[in-house]
This record gives C-alpha cells, sequence and structure tokens, in this order.
C-alpha cells in the first residue's frame, strides 16, 4: 500500500485519470469522491494527504465537507484562477496551490486570434459582404510595429507576449513582480498601469481577479487607450467595469473588444443572457470562456497539478501557492 493518499474530487474522464496516476506513481493511492457512497466522503476527506479540486464551493456538498480538509497539506486546484475559491471555510492552516501557467499555451493562441481578428476587423468585413458590401477601402492593422501591453506578465502573459513578438510587436508588461523578459520594452507594477494603457495598439487583460485589480479597468483607464485600440480580456470578466466598457465601446466605434469572460456567465450549460447586449455591437467579438480548452488541455492541466501534489507529499517547494490575503480579509 502506499504511503500517501490523494483525493480527487472533480468528475474525471479516463483520460484525465490516467495522466494523474502516471504522475503520481506509487507514491500515492488515488481515489475520486465522485465515485463514492455519501456515507464515505467525510472519511476520505479526513484521510487524504491532498486533494485535487475544480471548483471546490461546487464540489464538496457542505461547510462541513470542507473542514474535513484540514488534515491536508495541500488543496492543489486544477484551475489557474482562484477567485471561487471559499478561503474562509478551508482550514486556514491548508496550504492551496493553483494551476497557474496551465493553460498558457492554447489561451496565448486564442488572444492572437481574437487580437488578429480584431486587428484585421474580419467579423466588420464579414458582416459587409453578407449584406453586398465589398468594402476593399478601409486599411487594417499590421502587428508587427504595433504596441502591445500585456497586463499581467504570468504564464498566459508570458506566451501571449512570445506570440505577439514572433509577428514584430513590440511588448509593454504590467506585472505583480516586475521581472520581465529583456526583449520586453518597458515592465512596471502596478504604478505602470496607465503609462501600458496610453499608446498602446492592442492590450492584452490576463490578469488574476483579486482584491486589487477587481474593476481595474474602468471608465478613466478606458479613456486613456487609443480610440481605435483593440482590448482582448481572457482573465476575469470583473476586472473590466461592465457598463462602463460598453458605454465606451459605443461611443467609440473604433475601439473594439474580444472577451472571453463575462459577468454573468450561466452554470452547467445553461442559456447565455448578458444583462448588457455587447453581442450587438459589431466592434465586439465574443468567445464562451473556452479560451483553454481544446482537446489535450484538461489532461495536461491535469498532469501538472499532479506534479505539484508530487511536490507537497515529497515535502519539496510547491508552486504556485496563493497567498490567501489577496482573496480575503
Amino acid at each position: 500500500m502506499a504511503d500517501h493518499r490523494v483525493l480527487v474530487t472533480f468528475s474525471s474522464p479516463p483520460s484525465m485519470r490516467e495522466a494523474i496516476s502516471a504522475t503520481i506513481g506509487s507514491l500515492a493511492d488515488v481515489g475520486y469522491l465522485p465515485d463514492l457512497e455519501l456515507s464515505a466522503r467525510a472519511d476520505a476527506l479526513g484521510a487524504a494527504d491532498a486533494v485535487m479540486a475544480w471548483m471546490p464551493d461546487r464540489e464538496l456538498r457542505s461547510p462541513e465537507e470542507l473542514a474535513e480538509l484540514g488534515s491536508a497539506r495541500l488543496v492543489q486546484l486544477l484551475s489557474a484562477g482562484v477567485d471561487q475559491v471559499p478561503f474562509g471555510r478551508i482550514p486556514e492552516r491548508v496550504p492551496v496551490a493553483s494551476n497557474a501557467g496551465s493553460y498558457a499555451g492554447p489561451m496565448s493562441e486564442h488572444v492572437l486570434a481574437m487580437a488578429l481578428a480584431l486587428a484585421k476587423h474580419l467579423p466588420q468585413r464579414h458582416s459587409d459582404l453578407v449584406s453586398g458590401v465589398f468594402d476593399q477601402r478601409t486599411p487594417n492593422r499590421e502587428i508587427r510595429g504595433s504596441v502591445v501591453s500585456i497586463l499581467g506578465y504570468g504564464g498566459i502573459g508570458r506566451a501571449s507576449a512570445l506570440a505577439f513578438r514572433a509577428l514584430g510587436a513590440r511588448i509593454r508588461a504590467v506585472a505583480r513582480s516586475p521581472v520581465a523578459d529583456d526583449w520586453v520594452e518597458h515592465v512596471g507594477g502596478a504604478e505602470a498601469l496607465d503609462g501600458a494603457l496610453v499608446g498602446a495598439d492592442i492590450v492584452v487583460i490576463a490578469l488574476p481577479l483579486t482584491r486589487a485589480t477587481h474593476g481595474a479597468i474602468g471608465a478613466r483607464e478606458l479613456s486613456l487607450m487609443r480610440p481605435d485600440a483593440v482590448l482582448v480580456n481572457v482573465a476575469r470578466a470583473a476586472i473590466v467595469d461592465e457598463d462602463a466598457l460598453f458605454r465606451h465601446l459605443v461611443d467609440h466605434p473604433t475601439f473594439q473588444v474580444g472577451i472571453d469572460v463575462w459577468w454573468d456567465e450561466p452554470r452547467g450549460g445553461g442559456p447565455f443572457s448578458p444583462r448588457l447586449p455587447f453581442l450587438d455591437l459589431p466592434n465586439v467579438l465574443g468567445s464562451p470562456h473556452n479560451s483553454g480548452i481544446t482537446e489535450t488541455s484538461m489532461v495536461d492541466a491535469a498532469r501538472l497539478a499532479a506534479a505539484n501534489v508530487v511536490r507537497a507529499l515529497r515535502g519539496e517547494a510547491v508552486h504556485h501557492l496563493v497567498d490567501r490575503g489577496e482573496y480575503v480579509g
């Protein structure tokens, strides 16, 4: 019998289970909470040395189940974002780690696709063609030589910067820890936000949603941007003031936005009914919060999360530990 027990709280297809088992190997027995009878759940949670979770607030059915995590060495999330985690109900002594950077590759491709589509006015020209208008005169924008500001220079931000740099863009970055590659023209902390917005052709939001970043892009920040700038958000909707963005798009028809994350996303595949009619605007390109979802991304994310669990069980330094103070208090 293995020395440790790892409990996975989310439903997992065979491919993800195989990735987790292969990564953890003989170090721990791996169990799956959805496979257990209700009467066995509390004991399994209490006996786990580490827990892998996707959305703890949904997968653990009661405050009592969350309290059972008290003996775990680590709660490892499959998700990169942690703003949905009920930190106040997870025992304070239990470290929580995000899966930051796990989806950086596919998300950076999505960022580039949205930015290119908007810079080349593809949605608008397609709509023109549908209505019989053959507009060859309106110029497209080149990425080469443009200024791209990356807000949040973690895994997603850096991968996006590399994609734009490959096309000849100039890169600026705003990061919590203002250290970046030497080919980034300028990197700064939160105080550098205004400077990053002014003059940027494309702005990419890849920040975590924390107490500090909630509503960070409002009417004032939008007014600093070029009237024909492109904004792409693949982070969290609440980083941007919803009403301010809608007004800005209406008042500045040459300003464009690519939105992958929404303020009112449905749960469980329900109908999507946004409060404001963003999708009626010609300068909006939307996607259903799927920038990180590819045929292999979830398996890759499970493998990386499991590797972090292995570090915890071996007593090694765990990656991407969360500072709870950024989210609660």
